[in-house]
């Protein structure tokens, strides 16, 4: 089974900047099934070195590993695919770089993006949000919960709410369809990774998220 045929499995998407491997075995084993390397900070060497961990932490766990914004480093980064905001030029470009069995994700803050997205067959997954504001993405609106019913009433792709998505407003996403979310710092803040990623885990699949599709 390739990447791309995976996407639909995760429920737990954990998105953060370069970590050592016991944080993200500690993610993983918390019930995180999905891990993105986001460091801005870092160079193309500095990437790929990062990556390693993050790969080896992956396949330790049985999880996907997907790389932010470089297309062009996912083979060398050994990712299972790329995300990309709406300023990162298109998803056809990006399936060019990455090819046929790798994952693209795309970015979406409100619903003409979602449909685009939805609707392009070189995208197989969404991002939808931010449903708050966060710091992780300074001077980017709320999109709010509105259009994470939308999303639900509407896109046929796995897609994920995210967005100041945390143990305290992932029961108002999953009460609004949501089954799949993207965190940062409820995972990368919390003294203990893995207790942090098994509350997510069950505050989503409770009874509200558990009877969503």
């Amino acid at each position: 089974m390739s990447a791309r045929d995976r996407i639909g499995l995760p429920r737990l998407y954990l998105v953060c900047d370069a970590r050592p491997r016991t944080f993200l075995d500690a993610a993983l084993s918390g019930g995180v099934d999905m891990i993105q390397l986001r460091d801005k900070e870092l160079g193309d060497a500095g990437l790929v070195r990062a990556a390693r961990e993050f790969r080896a932490a992956a396949d330790a766990a049985g999880a996907l590993f997907i790389l932010n914004d470089r297309p062009d480093l996912v083979d060398a980064c050994g990712a299972d695919g790329v995300h990309i905001g709406q300023e990162d030029g298109s998803a056809a470009a990006a399936r060019a770089a990455v090819g046929a069995d790798r994952i693209v994700g795309r970015s979406t803050h409100a619903p003409d993006q979602g449909a685009a997205a939805d609707a392009d067959a070189d995208v197989d997954y969404l991002a939808v949000g931010p449903v708050h504001e966060t710091p992780t993405k300074p001077g980017r609106p709320a999109a709010g919960l509105e259009y994470v019913g939308w999303a639900a009433a509407n896109v046929s792709k796995p897609w994920f709410a995210i967005g100041g998505v945390d143990t305290g407003t992932v029961g108002a996403v999953a009460a609004r369809g949501a089954t799949r979310i993207v965190v940062v710092r409820a995972i990368t803040a919390a003294a203990d990774p893995a207790a942090a990623a098994r509350a997510l885990r069950e505050r989503l699949e409770g009874p509200v998220g558990a009877a969503q599709p």
